[in-house]
């Protein structure tokens, strides 16, 4: 499973190679935090402790994380006295009242006054999967046993598991319950997972609208994509989800709405536009001479129905002898109903599939259901702006800013089909950022035999966190790739502007589109390739979770590449212009003390004097380049040492003039990272953002003596690093180094 793979690290400035992914025996996947078996606890509430103390204190459980007030409802109040929320227990609502009545099925859960049967659909397609279901809701729970109030339930959340701990105090109005509910009116595990599910969004109110693969997703940790109806003949269709189903993959179904207006307007068929449906079970049965190819799927609601061919209360059924209808047929207005796949494929629009591994999503049936043999590598990344946040190919200038990752395809599928099209999620309304002549065309061959010498691969980021409290603020997201020249494929650092100037990606997600994630899966030669993540426009904050499916064996790692300083070579070696050499000697000659050095104050006038006026050092940067020269620990400077740092400063300030493109007399952390290269200077993305915490102050753009610092910070601690001899510290490396010493 996903959750249990681990995450590739950050080998390299910007650009990371990734690691490859391990089989990992239950002991060590049991020990992981973050697995299904050992999920992270949400808000550090640990569910054994909580109820142990509440069994021992004889006290029910009250949630002070996710309180019962209109904070976690996250809706306007009803003005109406008479419609104000009470959050009661189960056992206040009914005196009956079970955890779960039975057992679980889709007919269990029902919508509420929320609008998010997205995520209901989700939850009554998990509900035909037992062995999924108990990884969301945790057997041994009940309103009886060991009754304290309390229960726990867990999801996937970007490549870790997490568990939500919840009281069961829950929202009534009227004496309902104001959300989801149970047709069983005594049951209520589908109410407390949905409060549970709410907690770790936010709030009820921030589940309002959504995705069906969003909670498909979390409910599962597999891969959510969509699927055109049109996109198949419904015979071909019917067997792509029978198939799919067979494999443990969530699927639901909606028709579009073509407008606001139109959402939540039945059809004369009693179908729900813009609304979210699961598909639950397929089935294909004899009709006379005629093979008929069903769907079954499910309203949310509970109620409305289709009542076209093959609903329930249609007459089609009297063909069937009693056993056969019996077992198909309930006639109970319950959301449950039966369709046939031509007329599925006449009424809907899409289909969304969740499947917990790759193999799955190839839609076609299979008698092997063993576990593939795919490699997962992930990574947990930031756009920062100003700093990794590069936008779109429309903004050339900054786009190669964005993280980079390296991917190395070695061993091709041995899989003996045909690879055939790269399948790629409905691109749907979307940004597009490049004309398609940008986007290479993958060689194709007309020998069957070499259309294996391919390596397929998953690609799915999403972006984390955009769905809080009542706010859904999604970014438009899209991934690139990039095949690697083997040149630059050792180079150590990023790949620069120059490169995505003259190359044209491969591959690439689509256009940019505002949802949670975008995928695709793809099939490339062997070799080295960059996947690029981005949003739409730069400069957008965001966080995001990248995860790669391969064939067992594709993905190589690598040792870890440096930081690099060649600055000595670049900057401080560079001979001392005749006039500064006299400007020195005449103002020590001048200004110097007894010991002939010069004070801060005294080196700040002399730099100053010859710099100009805009990009005079302040006394903390004099002090700064002071202190990383060897003063013997007197903070005063001799000649030689001054005529040296006179040297460089001019240096830096030339290089800072070539990459201060806009003459503002400040730098971006574009620029900057363009300015350190210049100077020598390799540095890791991560090593970049501390820089500018570190020397910018939060502000959009550095000054020169800001720039300075820099440099001489790195110098300093660069020099520090090539002293230091513990062999502990030498194993972390440089990036290491920097990144807890630059905070300093």
């Amino acid at each position: 499973m996903g959750c249990a793979a681990p995450n590739f690290s950050e080998l390299n400035p910007r650009f990371r190679k990734l690691s490859t992914g391990l089989t990992r025996s239950d002991s060590e996947e049991m020990s992981e935090l973050g697995s299904i078996d050992n999920p992270v606890k949400f808000k550090d509430q640990d569910y054994e402790s909580l109820l142990q103390k509440c069994l021992k204190s004889a006290l029910l459980f009250s949630d002070t994380v996710f309180a019962a007030n209109q904070s976690s409802l996250g809706i306007p109040a009803d003005p109406d006295p008479k419609k104000a929320v009470k959050w009661l227990r189960p056992k206040e609502i009914t005196s009956n009242a079970v955890f779960v009545e039975g057992t679980m099925g889709t007919t269990d859960i029902c919508q509420g006054q929320l609008g998010n049967c997205w995520l209901l659909a989700a939850l009554s397609c998990l509900t035909m999967h037992p062995t999924l279901f108990v990884r969301v809701v945790p057997c041994g729970q009940s309103l009886s046993e060991s009754y304290a109030g309390i229960f726990r339930f867990r999801f996937w959340q970007y490549g870790e598991w997490v568990e939500v701990v919840v009281d069961d105090r829950l929202p009534v109005r009227e004496g309902r319950l104001l959300f989801s509910y149970s047709r069983t009116t005594n049951e209520f595990w589908s109410a407390l997972v949905e409060k549970a599910y709410a907690k770790l969004i936010g709030s009820y109110g921030s589940l309002k609208g959504g995705i069906i693969s969003e909670g498909m997703e979390d409910f599962t940790g597999g891969i959510a994509y969509s699927l055109p109806v049109s996109a198949r003949p419904p015979r071909m269709l019917w067997r792509a989800i029978t198939a799919a189903l067979a494999r443990s993959s969530l699927i639901s179904c909606f028709i579009h709405a073509t407008s606001v207006k139109d959402i939540g307007i039945v059809t004369s068929e009693g179908l729900i536009k813009g609304h979210a449906y699961a598909i639950t079970d397929t089935d294909k049965i004899q009709k006379v001479s005629e093979e008929v190819f069903l769907l079954r799927l499910r309203n949310p609601w509970g109620f409305v129905e289709y009542c076209g061919p093959w609903s329930d209360k249609c007459k089609d059924w009297d063909f069937l002898d009693n056993a056969q209808k019996a077992k198909q047929l309930a006639k109970a207005d319950d959301g449950d109903f039966w369709i046939g796949v031509e007329d599925f494929c006449r009424l809907f629009n899409t289909v969304e599939m969740c499947s917990v591994n790759p193999d799955s999503m190839s839609g076609e049936a299979s008698d092997d259901t063993a576990t593939p043999s795919w490699t997962l590598s992930s990574h947990q990344g930031t756009w920062v702006p100003m700093c990794s946040a590069g936008g779109s190919r429309k903004y050339h200038r900054s786009f190669w800013k964005n993280p980079q990752f390296q991917m190395i395809l070695s061993e091709k599928d041995v899989d003996d089909n045909d690879y055939g099209e790269d399948e790629e999620g409905e691109e749907g309304d979307g940004e597009e950022d490049e004309d398609v002549s940008l986007v290479a065309p993958v060689s194709k061959t007309g020998k069957q035999g070499e259309k294996k010498k391919k390596c397929t691969i998953l690609v799915e980021l999403l972006q984390k966190y955009r769905r809080q409290k009542d706010k859904i603020n999604f970014l438009h997201i899209a991934f690139h790739i990039y095949k690697v020249p083997s040149a630059l494929q050792e180079k150590p650092g990023s790949l620069d502007q120059q490169f995505f100037s003259n190359n044209r990606a491969v591959a690439r997600s689509g256009k940019y589109r505002s949802i949670r994630s975008v995928w695709r899966k793809v099939h490339l030669e062997p070799g080295s390739y960059a996947i690029l993540a981005s949003t739409f426009r730069p400069n957008q904050q965001g966080e995001f979770f990248l995860r790669i499916y391969t064939k067992t064996g594709n993905i190589q790692g690598f040792q870890d590449f440096p930081c690099t300083n060649n600055y000595s070579a670049m900057v401080m070696s560079k001979p001392a212009l005749p006039e500064d050499q006299f400007r020195v000697q005449k103002w020590f000659d001048e200004k110097a003390g007894s010991d002939d050095r010069v004070n801060a104050v005294q080196f700040m006038n002399l730099m100053n004097s010859v710099l100009e006026k805009d990009y005079e050092l302040p006394l903390e940067t004099c002090r700064q380049l002071i202190f990383g020269e060897d003063t013997g620990g007197r903070g005063r400077l001799n000649r030689a040492q001054a005529e040296k740092l006179l040297t460089s400063l001019r240096n830096l300030q030339s290089i800072f003039f070539q990459f201060d493109e806009d003459s503002s007399g400040t730098m971006s952390p574009f620029e900057l990272s363009l300015a350190l290269n210049a100077a020598g200077v390799e540095c890791d993305s991560v090593v970049e953002q501390m820089l500018w915490e570190r020397f910018g102050a939060g502000e959009q753009y550095l000054p020169f003596y800001g720039f300075v610092s820099c440099v001489a910070r790195l110098q300093v601690l660069f020099d520090l690093y090539e002293s230091e001899t513990n062999p502990e510290v030498k194993d972390k490396g440089i990036n290491a180094w920097l990144l807890r010493l630059l905070a300093v």
